[in-house]
């Protein structure tokens, strides 16, 4: 049966380098905890807003645009790209690059026309709408990846009474907390930009790599001939998501009864 929504169609594809830091080098290593993580998919999550009742739409586009590019001055290897190099006598080492070279991150305007934010929010233990794949670039690309794609991907996609903001963040360059601390800080920079305050993160990234003393030395050597060896891609069955809602005070109800459940309240189960 064919899907009663259009599909989400592209409008334009920005490029998105920032000014050169300083502070950055041309070649990040990854770490062991990095290159465990180069089959496993990239972070992947949305906001989703209401129209604005004083921007236009080609506001708000430029607006997340101009700002994205300040946030990757802070953390610019998301605007690198990642190398794979086959070493002399075997073995596979990867890093990332970074500087004027690399083409940056992808800033995505897209479009689904007939799609408002009822359709996007599913009803309370309901099935997922089938298009919301579509609200993100690089869908189903794993970490590896990054050595052909983006590391990061934003898409704003257009809709009826809003907008959809997907950003895919390769996890090989960072965690989830990693990653909504960049989503934080570009929503920082967007609202100082707004009001005309100068650009002054609360908190700054650290983006030193942590290797074993002693043990490791960059590059870490993968004990593989190829990529092929080691990047596993794995192809789940047809699945069925829903989306649950829950009011502030649900939550407070169920901490509390999961809290007595427990006994004695630490700050580990709360």
């Amino acid at each position: 049966m064919p899907s009663p929504f259009p599909a989400v169609r592209t409008v334009k594809t920005y490029a998105v380098t920032p000014r050169p830091n300083p502070q950055a080098p041309c070649q990040i290593d990854l770490s062991a905890w990095d290159t465990a993580v180069l089959s496993f998919h990239y972070i992947q999550k949305g906001l989703l807003f209401k129209n604005p009742p004083d921007l236009s739409l080609e506001q708000i586009i430029e607006r997340l645009r101009s700002s994205l590019e300040e946030a990757l001055f802070h953390f610019y290897p998301l605007s690198g790209q990642m190398r794979a190099v086959t070493c002399e006598g075997g073995g596979v080492t990867c890093h990332v690059e970074v500087g004027s070279e690399v083409e940056g991150a992808e800033f995505v305007h897209a479009m689904a026309d007939g799609i408002g934010i009822a359709d996007v929010v599913a009803a309370d233990g309901q099935d997922l709408p089938k298009f919301l794949n579509e609200f993100f670039p690089l869908d189903l690309a794993v970490n590896f990846d990054g050595c052909s794609n983006p590391l990061l991907a934003v898409q704003v996609t257009e809709l009826m009474d809003g907008i959809f903001i997907g950003c895919v963040f390769n996890h090989a360059i960072g965690d989830g907390t990693s990653y909504w601390m960049f989503f934080n800080a570009w929503a920082e920079i967007a609202r100082c930009k707004a009001t005309g305050n100068e650009v002054s993160l609360s908190w700054l990234p650290v983006h030193d790599r942590w290797f074993i003393g002693g043990y490791e030395e960059p590059p870490i050597k993968l004990s593989y001939s190829s990529p092929a060896e080691f990047i596993v891609r794995f192809a789940p069955p047809p699945l069925r998501e829903r989306m649950f809602h829950f009011s502030s005070g649900t939550l407070a109800e169920l901490k509390a009864t999961a809290n007595q459940e427990c006994g004695k309240c630490t700050i580990f189960n709360l």
